[in-house]
């Protein structure tokens, strides 16, 4: 289970963190906007700035760093 704490680690704020486990699930921009009740348009804000923190230009890369904070 990826905690709030790991991901604080690598910069990302609360936000960011909710944003980026349930893209690394395998969940749509759409698909998360509407399960945190948010715009599209502000979940692609929210990966855009936690691509930049992490370095990484895809939804793939960030589910392998996201999995790596996991073991």
């Amino acid at each position: 289970m990826l905690r709030p704490q790991d991901t604080a680690r690598l910069g990302l704020t609360p936000q960011e963190h909710t944003v980026a486990v349930l893209i690394s699930r395998g969940l749509t921009n759409r698909q998360a906007a509407r399960k945190l009740v948010l715009s599209v348009k502000t979940v692609e804000y929210h990966l855009s700035h936690i691509y930049t923190k992490l370095g990484i230009t895809s939804r793939t890369a960030l589910i392998g760093r996201l999995s790596d904070l996991r073991e």
